[in-house]
């Protein structure tokens, strides 16, 4: 798994353009920089237990003091990659606290996910902008996108199916016609799916494996997608979204493709949502 990794890292550059972002002589070299991640990730988690706990409102608090605390921490601390890092995990706070806001204005629609992921696409985009990774890194590329979709439906068919046989979720259209199914899908890839494994593989994943290496960044990356996605039912949600997220997490690490991974993550939910609900 290392092997993708030390090749980049033998490109002419590749230190200083994706692993310190052109950091100047001066910046200070910071030991034991993993320790960093400690207090951030383990917040991030003790909020996602709270919730399932029924302590909204204390988790949304911990998110909000994470939040402020990650900015904070942004303009103090000189070293680069700590600072990308700590964007990179802002994204997770704002992500649930949106969410979580949400529900008090609107009820769970399908249409409650285009407030929610169209507020989110403002600090993603700045996000993805600022972290100065080549969009080949991001995975903003469509080659064998004619492969990847129908790859995508048929592994989101098969993830879709095992998820729902442990959250039993409801549908989000009222019927299975062609309209209805094609604003899911809309909604589902091209928003939701997108948006997430934005944040998820094209950001935090890409920071994380510079800063833990590719596997370390890939279990960091599932373990918090996992908390955050498990529904908040039972502990095998929490393991199954864990296991899904690491999947996905490997798809991203072989193939650099977003679009493979937007659309894998959008179609789980269409199927979670829309079709298996209303055929079951």
């Amino acid at each position: 798994m290392e092997r993708y990794e030390n090749q980049e890292m033998r490109t002419p550059g590749y230190r200083e353009t994706y692993l310190h972002g052109n950091r100047p002589a001066s910046e200070p070299v910071i030991r034991n920089k993993r320790l960093y991640l400690v207090v951030p990730v383990l917040a991030i988690a003790i909020a996602e237990l709270m919730i399932y706990s029924g302590m909204i409102i204390e988790a949304m608090e911990v998110h909000a003091a994470l939040l402020i605390g990650l900015s904070l921490s942004m303009l103090y601390i000189k070293n680069v990659e700590i600072q990308k890092t700590y964007q990179a995990l802002i994204l997770l706070p704002v992500l649930r606290l949106v969410n979580l806001s949400m529900p008090a204005f609107y009820d769970i629609t399908l249409y409650l996910f285009v407030f929610i992921y169209g507020l989110l696409t403002i600090p993603v985009t700045i996000a993805l902008i600022s972290q100065g990774f080549t969009r080949e890194r991001l995975g903003i590329t469509f080659r064998r996108i004619g492969i990847y979709i129908p790859l995508s439906i048929v592994i989101g068919l098969l993830l879709g199916v095992g998820e729902y046989l442990i959250f039993e979720t409801d549908y989000l259209i009222p019927d299975l016609s062609i309209i209805n199914l094609l604003m899911l899908t809309l909604v589902m890839v091209f928003l939701v799916g997108l948006v997430e494994e934005t944040i998820f593989r094209s950001i935090l994943q890409n920071r994380l494996e510079m800063f833990l290496g590719s596997r370390g960044g890939i279990i960091v990356t599932s373990a918090l997608f996992g908390l955050m996605n498990s529904g908040y039912e039972n502990i095998i949600g929490f393991f199954y979204a864990f296991l899904v997220s690491f999947l996905i997490g490997y798809m991203f690490y072989k193939t650099r493709s977003l679009p493979l991974v937007a659309m894998t993550h959008g179609f789980i939910n269409v199927f979670l949502f829309g079709i298996i609900p209303h055929l079951l």
